[in-house]
């Protein structure tokens, strides 16, 4: 898949406080994304990000 900043996507397993989409924030070796449900933001290395996103919304 091919990801750019501003994407908002849909997760495998929700976040615990239960929005599954994501905006993603920033792009490269890692990726970091900001929960829409509570604005919470992690960083995920790409591999594992990738294997977790399910679909682009946005």
């Amino acid at each position: 898949m091919d990801f750019k900043v501003g994407d908002i996507v849909r997760t495998k397993k929700p976040h615990p406080c239960g929005c599954d989409k994501w905006e993603i924030t920033r792009v490269g070796m890692d990726f970091k994304m900001r929960c829409l449900g509570c604005s919470h933001e992690v960083m995920l290395p790409r591999k594992k990000a990738e294997k977790s996103i399910k679909a682009i919304v946005k």
